[in-house]
């Protein structure tokens, strides 16, 4: 399974060869990890800069924190903070840019802006607005990565049953809105939605989500740096660093195409050591 994304400045990303890396670029005052550390645009340059040149293939440009507890904000903060930095990003960076929202408004502003592709926290499916985020994926032609989320940790069937009903109806909203399907990118939501031992057991078996109906997709893996690694090795969110690492390792060997962390040069290390033990 190979996917080639081609976006309308030449920048491109191909799938299912090599695995890809994700560098997280927050600029939040209150990211559970590293919030405040890169909230001006200066700051925030260079990490996206040190980023490219340790190994990142996509930067994933956030505005908002997603951390257990965080109270959304409104479209139009979102956008009030995001846009200086993805303006600035965007003019300097060599890879493609994600920003990384559940609200249509703000993904259209940053589309708008140049954006190349989307990270929605819940999956097309936020509950304000329904089916409004594969629109817009749909009217700019880009790639969303579509996660698997919920509001509390029960559930009443086998998870992995639960999630893929779940991205089912993510493709019948991206069906409805015209988003071609060769454009999603699946994320099982580590963190979201699930306790530690759910988020293991998910990262087990995290390799029966990637086919649907014969078709098999990509899948972007999220496990850096969360506090199921806090859970199992009772180390502070600083020290997390290798036990991501493992999550990636094996992760890979389920099948993630992408891996999105914070520590992009030993983890693209791993990455590229895992690819050649496997033979990508």
């Amino acid at each position: 399974m190979e996917r080639i994304y081609r976006f309308r400045d030449g920048k491109e990303l191909t799938l299912g060869g090599r695995t890809l890396v994700m560098g997280i670029l927050n600029v939040t005052p209150d990211s559970f990890s590293d919030g405040g550390k890169w909230n001006t645009r200066d700051t925030a340059l260079r990490h996206m800069e040190e980023m490219v040149q340790d190994g990142a293939d996509i930067i994933d440009l956030g505005a908002e924190s997603s951390r257990p507890g965080f109270v959304p904000m409104g479209a139009a903060e979102e956008m009030e903070r995001l846009m200086p930095f993805l303006e600035t990003v965007l003019a300097e960076c060599p890879v493609p840019v994600s920003v990384d929202t559940f609200k249509a408004e703000t993904a259209r502003a940053a589309l708008s802006a140049g954006a190349h592709m989307l990270n929605d926290i819940w999956g097309l499916q936020y509950a304000e607005e329904t089916g409004a985020m594969a629109r817009v994926a749909a009217e700019a032609n880009v790639p969303v990565v579509v996660m698997h989320n919920q509001n509390g940790t029960e559930y009443q069937e086998d998870i992995l049953g639960k999630m893929r009903v779940f991205f089912e109806r993510s493709f019948a909203l991206a069906d409805a809105a015209g988003l071609s399907r060769e454009k999603i990118i699946l994320d099982p939501g580590i963190g979201f939605g699930k306790t530690a031992e759910q988020n293991m057991h998910v990262l087990r078996r995290m390799d029966e989500l990637v086919s649907y109906d014969g078709v098999e997709y990509p899948v972007l893996l999220g496990a850096s740096r969360k506090s199921f690694i806090g859970a199992a090795l009772g180390l502070p969110v600083e020290e997390r660093m290798e036990a991501t690492g493992a999550a990636c390792v094996l992760g890979i060997e389920r099948g993630a195409a992408i891996v999105r962390v914070h520590d992009v040069k030993p983890i693209a290390r791993m990455c590229r050591m895992t690819d050649a033990i496997l033979g990508a």
